[in-house]
Parts: structure tokens; C-alpha cells; sequence
């Protein structure tokens, strides 16, 4: 990465920090896009070009991640592991390491920012735009057929209830570590699921 593309992330990171800080505070629907900017010590225009609509201040911690599965089966590939595997036991790192994509992790900004994203039905929504480009990514990763299709639309689904199970717990008022065991449980259960119903993408 050249230094204008590093300083180009530092800004997206620095101008999302400050949204999502105003968002905790204030609520979402109640920062408006003029305050977030003069915040962040940016125009309006600037600030659009960076993110083109006001959900994605809060949700670019998310665009990060949207390439991730398709990324863990290219390592896999490499180290001769099947996508499945490869897929399994990277979310099995993140549940151990506490990876908030994971829903196991009861810091409380994470479980504040948590509470902000699927207590506020816009974020949601852009949300599933994210979960779907994730899929896309991940069936281009697995094939060109519409069994990569499928497959990915299978995988990110397990993933992403499996995530919203842990965080279900957290909330309800359990710690990450109370959690932890019966979460490993949970996804290996569903990438047996997953395994047993995939054939040649398992």
C-alpha cells in the first residue's frame, strides 16, 4: 500500500470513529451528516466523497471485512486446505481471539456499537447490502457456477447467525467467556451441517 492509499484509510478510519462517537452519543437518526463533518474537521463535499451515504460512517468497520471469506479460501488453497476447512477454522480463531465479527466480544464499545447497528433498521438494511457483496465475493472465490453461488449463500448465512447468536447472549447479559465453549460447540456443529450438505465446496 503507497502512502497516499495509507492516508487515504487513515481518513476513512478517523472520519467512521468520529460518526460512530456521535452516533453512541446522540443516536443515530440525530447526528446529522453537517455535524459528523464539522467534527471530523472536513467539508460536507469531502466527506461524501468518502462515504457516499450516511450509513456507511457507522458500517465501515464491516466494508473491511467484505472480502474476508473469500480471502481465507484463497490462503487455505495455498496451504492445501478445501474451502470449508479453511472457512471453519478462521472463525474459530475469531470466537478464541475474541473477533467482535464473531458477536464474542463483551467489551462495551463493542457491545454499545452493536446495540447502535441492529437498533436502527437503516443500518440494518445496509447492513444485508454488505452481507450480500460479502457473497458475492466469496461464490466468485469458489466457483463460477451456481453451486458457488449457493454454497456462498449457505456459508455467510451460518456465519452470520452464528455471530448474531453470540452477540444475543451478550446483550441478555452472559460474558464472552461464559459463552465461548457452548459458541465452539454451536460452529461446529454448523460447519459439520455445512460439510455434510455442500459436496464439492466442502
Amino acid at each position: 500500500m503507497g502512502l497516499r492509499e495509507q492516508k487515504k484509510q487513515q481518513t476513512y478510519q478517523a472520519v467512521s470513529d468520529v460518526a460512530i462517537a456521535l452516533f453512541l452519543e446522540k443516536g443515530f437518526d440525530n447526528v446529522p451528516v453537517a455535524e459528523i463533518a464539522a467534527a471530523a474537521g472536513i467539508s460536507k463535499p469531502t466527506l461524501f466523497r468518502y462515504f457516499p451515504a450516511k450509513e456507511d460512517l457507522a458500517l465501515h468497520r464491516f466494508a473491511d471485512h467484505e472480502d474476508e471469506a473469500a480471502r481465507v479460501v484463497a490462503q487455505g488453497r495455498t496451504e492445501g486446505l478445501a474451502p470449508l476447512p479453511a472457512l471453519r477454522r478462521h472463525f474459530l480463531a475469531g470466537l478464541d481471539g475474541r473477533d467482535p465479527v464473531t458477536g464474542l466480544n463483551d467489551d462495551p464499545r463493542v457491545r454499545a456499537y452493536h446495540a447502535l447497528l441492529y437498533g436502527t433498521p437503516s443500518l440494518v438494511a445496509r447492513l444485508f447490502a454488505y452481507q450480500g457483496r460479502a457473497e458475492d465475493a466469496l461464490a466468485a472465490a469458489l466457483g463460477t457456477d451456481i453451486g458457488a453461488r449457493l454454497a456462498a449463500g449457505q456459508i455467510v448465512a451460518v456465519q452470520r447467525i452464528l455471530a448474531e447468536e453470540n452477540w444475543r447472549r451478550i446483550q441478555a447479559g452472559a460474558s464472552a467467556e461464559e459463552v465461548y465453549a457452548s459458541a465452539v460447540v454451536a460452529a461446529e456443529e454448523a460447519f459439520a451441517q455445512l460439510r455434510d450438505g455442500l459436496g464439492k465446496y466442502a
